[in-house]
């Protein structure tokens, strides 16, 4: 090998040894950089316990919101109490009419307890599905509240809480987001009204009816029993901040 093939090789060679050890200097530097902001956001703590953490700012914040409600609740009783004689008609059948009509009311009487719950966790797939139809989804009980709703339901309420017509449930991650309160599965949505007729509106809802087929498939709970159900008056406000008359009306 002739003198300039030798030095061409240790010029090649000094390159990659400056290279491997550039590379290696960037490489440590990412590291210690990732390390300083993982103690940075954990801030000395375990960062798996930070789930565990979120639900148990969760769970106290619903503790808080339930606790307001039921100020907001004793507050509007007293208001109702101290003008109940001034209001014309207060105390009447027409009064009361109104109250049951707009929930907000105590309702009782026969109707329909439904229940839905996630699948166990070694359910297999079943061809078509995918891991996050094993679990119930806001959807899947805004399904089954709607139909209850064309069933002619004349109060519902959804876990503990009495709902509306108007009132929305969304997922929090796992959890269930109703009018302020987190709620982990199984759910529980009751319906006062006719049996039959809110069985028959179950059927034919076809939301409900694609929930009922991965029920069967991948083991989700689905369970419909009659009950005599006692469903507290609905304390939120009727108020809908975001609807309007047209001015032609």
């Amino acid at each position: 090998m002739g003198e300039r093939a030798r030095e061409g090789r240790r010029r090649g060679s000094r390159a990659r040894s400056r290279a491997g050890t550039a590379a290696v200097t960037a490489v440590l530097c990412l590291a210690g950089l990732l390390f300083a902001t993982s103690a940075d956001t954990a801030d000395g703590t375990d960062l798996r316990q930070e789930d565990e953490d979120l639900r148990a700012v969760v769970a106290d914040e619903s503790h808080r919101v339930a606790v307001l409600e039921e100020r907001v609740s004793a507050l509007r009783a007293g208001v109702e109490e101290l003008s109940g004689d001034e209001v014309p008609g207060a105390g009447s059948a027409a009064a009361d009419a109104l109250a049951v009509a707009s929930q907000t009311a105590p309702a009782a009487g026969e109707g329909l307890v439904v229940v839905l719950a996630d699948a166990p966790r070694e359910t297999s797939l079943a061809p078509g599905y995918a891991l996050q139809d094993t679990v119930v989804h806001s959807q899947d009980v805004q399904a089954v509240v709607n139909a209850l709703w064309q069933g002619g339901a004349e109060a519902m309420g959804v876990m503990d809480q009495r709902v509306i017509a108007t009132t929305a449930v969304r997922c929090v991650g796992s959890t269930l987001r109703v009018q302020g309160r987190y709620y982990p599965p199984p759910y529980r949505i009751e319906a006062v009204g006719d049996p039959e007729e809110l069985r028959a509106a179950l059927e034919s809802s076809a939301q409900v009816q694609l929930y009922r087929a991965a029920a069967r498939d991948l083991g989700l709970v689905y369970d419909v029993s009659e009950d005599d159900l006692e469903l507290p008056a609905y304390g939120g406000s009727l108020r809908m901040s975001y609807a309007s008359v047209p001015p032609s009306a």
